[in-house]
């Protein structure tokens, strides 16, 4: 699109959400079940187009990280819609008695959407679901990095709905650009906190409410009573799921002095046991560009350099190479093996930078108190993960540490919980979405007070004398 083009949508959008400010259910739950439709009969198509622009990403990665989340987002929101729609009735304080009073939720109006090369068709369908919801128009910037993904986005879109409602928007880093200058009602970017910090500065030239959903450096803490073998395995997982390019994705291991011997054999099986094979195997995704890849290498090399232990784990070794078809495309020269890194300091770039790569640096702790305060000493995560059995000890790293979100036993699951808000925390983000708290984000709470015939209001009008101090000292003594 033309920057012109670009203009005329958002203009087409702005005027269409002035002229219907009222969006009643069933034109939002029809929009949804559009959208449902839309997903349920053309997955392989995008799940084809993702596979090309990873060039090693099976369908069934697709299925499970980005489809099986929107089916379960649109049908948790199609079925509380209504109620989520409905005004609250609000209690009325007794000095305003006997009016009444509640808030309505209304659309902001329209929702511009940039999203992330990660997750290519979640990220940037979940937002625009919610917004629709919330009776919003949405435009939709995908990346640049992910165009075949991009290009069926906005072919089905175009498809499936009239360019005031929803649209897709293609092009570059300039065009991103732009469209983060648009005056919006609101607007959601996902992607790093560098350029989070730049869409926030274009946005607040309009003074556009922004929903940051960013990364940052998330923790898993290994209490010292846990089945390492069970954390180790639940850890590779979230690790090594689209081979480590996830914002929620552990991004390093805090393990009690001592077992990181015991950890490494642990985790090392657990590769074996998902990934019997690197190279070649259309579950572990390729690394998105050569570029992303060689920033990973240097990392590893710095690592090295500054005296750090580098553990790849190739589950091939020794065994004949896998021959896949041409149809999985060229990505596995980007497929990089699972590493561990031992002996890190905080000058090395794999503990400064959000890693997004299967890369998982150990850093060994003596006391949990030392653990929670390397923790603290940095920007406040996207997410936290601990592993242990003490309600007592778990409970505690809850009150002392500061993320967007936690899971226990586990690493990513919080964020498939369709009740539980999704977001960020001071570096890692602002704003949350998913479920009702993301259909909150996308309306506007308007206060309504209805003024009682009976009102006593008018007893507080100047001119103020004997009678107002009697008053306001009745009113004082109710308070």
């Amino acid at each position: 699109m033309t920057p012109a083009e670009i203009h005329t949508h958002f203009h087409l959008q702005h005027q269409a959400s002035r002229a219907h400010t009222d969006v009643p259910l069933l034109v939002r739950r029809e929009r949804l079940l559009r959208m449902q439709k839309m997903l349920n009969e053309h997955a392989p198509v995008l799940a084809a187009a993702v596979q090309a622009d990873f060039g090693m990403r099976s369908s069934r990665l697709t299925e499970v990280a980005d489809f099986f989340v929107l089916r379960s987002l649109l049908s948790h929101t199609l079925r509380h819609l209504g109620r989520w729609m409905k005004p609250r009735k609000v209690w009325t304080p007794l000095f305003l008695q006997p009016a009444s009073a509640w808030i309505e939720r209304q659309p902001v109006g329209v929702v511009g959407v940039i999203s992330p090369w990660n997750y290519p068709v979640q990220l940037a369908l979940a937002p625009a679901i919610t917004a629709l919801a919330a009776g919003n128009r949405v435009m939709l910037k995908p990346s640049e990095l992910t165009p075949h993904t991009s290009a069926q986005l906005a072919a089905l879109v175009a498809q499936f709905f009239a360019p005031d409602e929803f649209c897709v928007v293609q092009g570059d880093a300039n065009l991103s650009a732009l469209f983060a200058s648009l005056p919006f009602d609101h607007l959601v970017f996902t992607g790093s906190t560098a350029v989070g910090r730049k869409v926030a500065q274009a946005a607040a030239q309009n003074l556009t409410p922004t929903t940051l959903e960013l990364g940052g450096k998330s923790p898993c803490i290994i209490d010292g009573h846990c089945d390492l073998r069970d954390a180790a395995l639940k850890i590779a997982h979230g690790k090594l799921l689209n081979a480590g390019q996830t914002c929620v994705a552990p991004d390093y291991v805090l393990l009690p002095r001592g077992r990181e011997a015991e950890f490494a054999q642990a985790y090392s099986a657990a590769v074996l046991r998902m990934f019997p094979a690197i190279e070649g195997n259309p579950d572990y995704a390729s690394i998105i560009t050569s570029r992303h890849l060689a920033r990973l290498r240097t990392m590893l090399q710095q690592a090295q350099t500054l005296g750090a232990e580098v553990q790849t784990i190739d589950p091939s070794a020794g065994k004949p190479p896998v021959h896949t078809t041409g149809t999985l495309g060229d990505g596995a020269s980007r497929q990089m093996l699972p590493t561990l890194v031992f002996g890190v300091t905080s000058a090395m770039q794999l503990m400064q930078e959000e890693i997004f790569g299967p890369i998982l640096p150990v850093v060994p702790y003596e006391r949990l108190d030392d653990a929670i305060a390397h923790i603290n000493a940095g920007p406040r995560p996207l997410a936290l993960y601990w592993f242990g059995q003490s309600e007592a000890v778990r409970d505690d790293v809850l009150r002392r540490t500061v993320s967007g979100g936690v899971t226990v036993n586990d690493t990513l699951m919080h964020v498939t919980h369709d009740n539980l808000p999704f977001g960020g925390v001071g570096d890692s983000g602002w704003g949350a979405y998913h479920g009702e708290q993301g259909f909150l984000r996308f309306c506007h709470q308007k206060s309504v007070l209805v003024q009682s015939p009976w009102s006593l209001g008018k007893l507080l009008y100047p001119p103020y004398g004997a009678r107002f101090d009697r008053i306001m000292g009745a009113m004082r003594r109710l308070f």
